[in-house]
């Protein structure tokens, strides 16, 4: 029996919206499974494990049996000021990166979009900080904010402006500094999406625009951005996502510091889990975090679209 044959004698016919009778191709899930079983096992599976975990009083290095606590952790997580603490600098970072991070990316994009003089190399050096691994981008910003010999430091000297400052130490500088840092790393994704957008607008709807006198912020408000906002939408509910669960970055520039003042949820979250051995407690905030962003993003998507659909 061939596959082909096999695929119609697996087809069973099911009723449609008006009564008629569709045919339902079973054999389509076998071609499903390949990209099913990974996202269930990688994904999936740890997300429920680090739930149950999370009703734990798990530890690293105890002989004795996990117990099942119920909601103690989370109990104890209500009155934990530092990891609510850690949260507020975990928005005021994702916001902090995200909201530039879009409007020198929607620039930049416009900019790339033009008929300029040698655009592929341009756009080729918009995603060099993109195709940086992040731990490579913070040392590399580490040589940048160094407070003797880097260049930000040196071009301040040069221009009169100061003996420079330890911008990765001070407290009123740190998360700044460290905003900074995310912006740049953050910002070839976006611009990549937004440009892939733009060259989506036709262009004979700026044309027609021009010919009936609109001028460059009316064409942009009229024609580009109604067409860019749907991509607008997404990949900033993604950078939002991805900028909150932010680790890597952060633990190299800083490491949380100074006096936690970039201690971001996932950093205190790997420090009670890896520092301190408290492996039921840092899932318990886990599946705090989890919880209110999927909350924060769901009430942000809803006041977009609705927006949207507004206008």
């Amino acid at each position: 029996m061939t596959w082909a044959s096999a695929t119609r004698r697996s087809a069973t016919q099911t009723p449609d919206a008006g009564g008629r009778r569709r045919p339902v191709d079973h054999g389509a899930w076998f071609l499903v499974l390949p990209a099913l079983i990974p996202i269930l096992v990688l994904s999936v599976g740890p997300l429920l494990y680090g739930i149950a975990l999370a009703f734990t009083d798990a530890q690293s290095g105890r002989s004795a049996p996990t117990r099942w606590i119920g909601a103690l952790n989370f109990q104890d997580l209500l009155h934990d000021a530092l990891f609510w603490e850690s949260f507020r600098i975990g928005l005021l970072w994702a916001v902090g990166v995200t909201v530039p991070q879009f409007l020198l990316a929607l620039g930049l994009a416009l900019l790339l979009n033009q008929d300029l003089r040698l655009r592929p190399l341009a756009r080729a050096l918009a995603i060099i900080p993109w195709a940086m691994p992040e731990v490579v981008v913070g040392i590399m910003w580490r040589l940048v904010y160094n407070p003797d010999a880097g260049i930000l430091n040196e071009t301040l000297r040069d221009l009169g402006l100061g003996d420079g400052h330890d911008w990765l130490s001070g407290l009123g500088t740190a998360l700044p500094a460290v905003i900074v840092v995310g912006v740049w790393a953050g910002m070839p994704q976006t611009t990549v999406a937004l440009l892939a957008g733009l060259q989506n607008t036709p262009r004979e709807l700026h044309e027609a625009a021009a010919v009936d006198g609109a001028g460059a912020w009316r064409r942009f408000r009229t024609v580009t951005w109604p067409a860019l906002r749907p991509v607008a939408l997404a990949i900033t509910a993604l950078n939002l996502i991805w900028n909150f669960n932010s680790f890597a970055l952060v633990y190299v520039l800083t490491n949380g510091g100074p006096g936690g003042r970039t201690r971001l949820p996932m950093l205190f979250a790997y420090e009670e889990a890896f520092r301190y051995g408290q492996f039921g407690y840092a899932a318990a905030m886990g599946c705090v975090m989890v919880a209110v962003i999927s909350v924060l993003l769901a009430v942000f998507l809803v006041g977009r679209i609705g927006g949207g659909d507004e206008s």
